[in-house]
């Protein structure tokens, strides 16, 4: 018996401060202010916008960790408040079965990851032309797709320069070799929300290449790699 103390111990202390995993989708807010967050490995985002006129409010979004009870985050950007961007900030925490509080917000859980084959943050690092595979390398300007298991976020945006140029997010699906999108929101043109765009999408040496058309009908074959494989 003695010989199991310290193993029951240590399992013990693992439990204890285990970090708590809020992977996935989340919701607050109401129709008129919605706001859903994506979370992927150490990534976050957040899309806020008006259910009712389809219209695009704002989003940030960036880096993540959480540390005795609370998150700290650095944001890339944040269309809501430049000044933040870079600076960290902290923000009180609390995990109770499908609620998760940040700050003055309580989200509920929309799905864990699943069942989507794309979860994670991806960055795009190249494009198909005629002229073959032509890459790209991410820096301080971005192009960000962030996936739970059901709900997906593009972002393109400048963290040095705080310039914001984009984004587009809703519901997704993965079957039979075809990424489906669903726009629920597009801070581009309001008009485009509700409509569905179907690609054609594989893993190629561990990157997802993505084909088909954009929202406005023009051809798109790119190149995503995850931001944990580049380190960035």
């Amino acid at each position: 018996m003695k010989a199991l103390l310290p193993l029951i111990l240590l399992e013990l202390s693992i439990v204890c401060f285990a970090q708590p995993n809020i992977t996935g989708a989340w919701q607050a807010g109401t129709e008129e202010n919605n706001m859903v967050m994506i979370v992927a490995d150490k990534f976050y985002a957040v899309a806020v916008y008006n259910l009712k006129d389809k219209s695009y409010i704002g989003t940030y979004g960036g880096t993540f960790r959480i540390e005795k009870g609370e998150f700290i985050f650095i944001n890339e950007f944040n269309t809501l408040n430049k000044d933040d961007i870079g600076v960290e900030g902290r923000s009180v925490f609390q995990l109770k079965g499908n609620t998760l509080k940040l700050a003055t917000h309580d989200y509920k859980k929309l799905d864990d990851g699943k069942p989507g084959a794309l979860a994670g943050a991806w960055l795009i690092t190249g494009r198909v032309t005629g002229n073959g595979m032509q890459p790209m390398t991410p820096g301080a300007r971005k192009t960000m797709k962030i996936l739970s298991g059901t709900r997906f976020q593009w972002i393109a945006y400048n963290s040095e320069t705080k310039e914001f140029f984009g984004t587009g997010g809703g519901t997704y699906t993965t079957e039979n070799g075809k990424y489906t999108e669903t726009i629920e929101v597009f801070s581009r043109d309001n008009n485009r929300v509700g409509a569905k765009l179907e690609f054609d999408f594989s893993f190629v040496e561990g990157n997802w290449r993505h084909s088909g058309k954009s929202s406005t009908g023009q051809p798109i074959d790119e190149i995503w790699t995850q931001r944990q494989k580049l380190g960035i």
